[in-house]
C-alpha cells in the first residue's frame, strides 16, 4: 500500500469524513484487521476565509512539502476549494496531488454527462480550478447559478455546512438550485462543497448529483492500493 497524505481542515467535518471513509474503505479491501498508512495536516480555515490566493498557495505549498518529507508517497487535499492551489503546487513537489475534478470528470464521462450544473461557495463557481479541468480533459460544458444565487450559496457555505449547521433552509435553496440549473440545460450536478453531500444526503432531487467528496475518497483509496489516483 502507499502512504496518502491529507490535507485538511477546511473545513474539518470534511476531513473527518475523507479520514473515515478512507479507512472504511481500504479495510474492505485489505481485511478489518488492517488499515492503510496516512499523514494528516488540518489547516486552520481561517487561511481560507480571508481569500488571500498568495498566502493559500505558499501555506499548501509548505505543508505539501511537509508531508512529502514525512514519507507521503501522494496527497490529497480534502475539500473544493483549496484545487485552486493545484496549478501552483503541483510542479513544486515529487509526489502527485489526486485532483478532485479529474475525480469528478471519469464519474461524469462514465455517466454520459455533458452538462455540468456546478454548486459550492463563490470561489469555486467563478473560478477555473474544477470547470477547466473538466472542460479540458473531458469535453464537458459546466454551468453556476445566476449572481444572486452565487452569494446565497456563498453564505450557506461559509456560515452554515463549514461550520457544522446543516439546515432545512439551505436544502431547500440548493434543491432549488438544481431545478433552475435543469432548466438552464445541466443534464447531471456537481456537489462542489465538500459538505453538500452531508447536507443533501438521502434527498432525491430533480438531477443526478455528483457528490465530490464520494469520488475523490474512491480516487484516493485507488491510490493507496495500486499508486493510480
Amino acid at each position: 500500500m502507499k502512504t496518502l497524505g491529507l490535507i485538511g481542515g477546511t473545513s474539518w467535518h470534511a476531513t473527518v469524513e475523507y479520514y473515515s471513509e478512507i479507512n472504511k474503505k481500504v479495510s474492505n479491501i485489505i481485511g478489518k484487521q488492517a488499515n492503510p498508512e496516512l499523514i494528516i495536516y488540518s489547516i486552520n480555515i481561517e487561511l481560507m476565509r480571508e481569500q488571500n490566493k498568495e498566502k493559500i498557495q505558499a501555506k499548501y505549498f509548505e505543508v505539501s512539502k511537509k508531508l512529502q518529507e514525512a514519507g507521503a508517497e501522494g496527497i490529497i487535499i480534502c475539500a473544493n476549494t483549496p484545487h485552486m492551489v493545484y496549478d501552483y503546487v503541483q510542479p513544486k513537489i515529487d509526489i502527485p496531488i489526486s485532483h478532485i475534478g479529474i475525480a469528478t470528470g471519469r464519474a461524469a464521462q462514465d455517466a454520459g454527462f455533458k452538462t455540468l450544473g456546478l454548486l459550492g461557495n463563490k470561489p469555486t463557481m467563478t473560478g477555473q480550478f474544477i470547470p477547466s479541468v473538466l472542460e479540458d480533459n473531458f469535453g464537458m460544458e459546466v454551468i453556476i447559478p445566476e449572481a444572486n444565487d452565487l452569494e446565497q450559496s456563498h453564505f450557506y457555505v461559509s456560515k452554515e455546512l463549514t461550520q457544522g449547521v446543516f439546515s432545512d433552509q439551505a436544502k431547500e435553496f440548493y434543491l432549488n438550485q438544481i431545478n433552475k440549473l435543469k432548466n438552464k440545460g445541466a443534464d447531471g450536478i456537481i456537489l462542489g462543497c465538500t459538505e453538500l453531500p452531508l447536507l443533501l444526503k438521502d434527498v432525491k432531487a430533480e438531477l443526478p448529483m455528483l457528490a465530490t467528496t464520494d469520488l475523490h475518497i474512491d480516487m484516493a483509496v485507488n491510490f493507496i492500493m495500486d499508486g493510480k489516483g
